[in-house]
């Protein structure tokens, strides 16, 4: 369930990256096309997570989710809110660019994962950190050009698609494997 939960959260900011980014400058067709494929996904990991709780019982389900969850998880949260909140207000003050404030969200959202690596001893959630942080450098610096309108696409629906990719991923293998599993 541990897994399963990792993966509905992520595909859900995944998604969520996705809906909220994809525009302009993207034409519509590809715009859509990038919601539905969003969409999807999330439908599949969905079903991949309820399929691996009917595997595993809900109080093994339990034991797990409230693992995940201790006082250092709630303390790196706290911490990562208090970061975009208050980044984003200065963003404001300062007068940056608008497209900052998503950049800055890839940020903080990818260097709160590698925290979160060692507290949970998932090394594979460093990929998403490090995806993440560098696609909010990347948004960053672009907000501030002449290319600035590409920055919710950089760093808002790249974010999206790497939670995605990565969700997705996992899900389509546990998907497979119970296919081909002996039932």
């Amino acid at each position: 369930m541990k897994q399963s939960l990792g993966t509905l959260i992520g595909a859900s900011f995944g998604a969520v990256f996705v809906f909220a980014n994809a525009g302009e400058p993207l034409p519509s067709g590809v715009t859509l096309a990038l919601r539905i494929l969003a969409a999807v996904s999330l439908l599949v990991v969905i079903v991949a997570a309820v399929m691996a709780r009917g595997r595993s019982g809900a109080a093994a389900d339990d034991a797990a989710v409230g693992s995940l969850f201790g006082g250092k998880y709630w303390l790196i949260v706290v911490i990562e809110v208090v970061a975009i909140i208050g980044g984003a207000q200065l963003l404001r003050v300062f007068d940056a660019p608008e497209q900052t404030t998503i950049a800055w969200v890839a940020f903080v959202v990818g260097v709160h994962f590698i925290p979160l690596a060692r507290v949970w001893r998932e090394p594979s959630i460093l990929v998403p950190a490090y995806g993440l942080t560098v696609l909010g450098l990347v948004g960053f610096i672009l907000a501030f050009t002449a290319a600035g309108a590409w920055t919710p696409i950089v760093s808002g629906v790249g974010s999206g698609v790497l939670f995605l990719g990565g969700v997705l991923y996992g899900s389509l293998r546990m998907i497979a494997s119970r296919s081909t599993s002996p039932a």
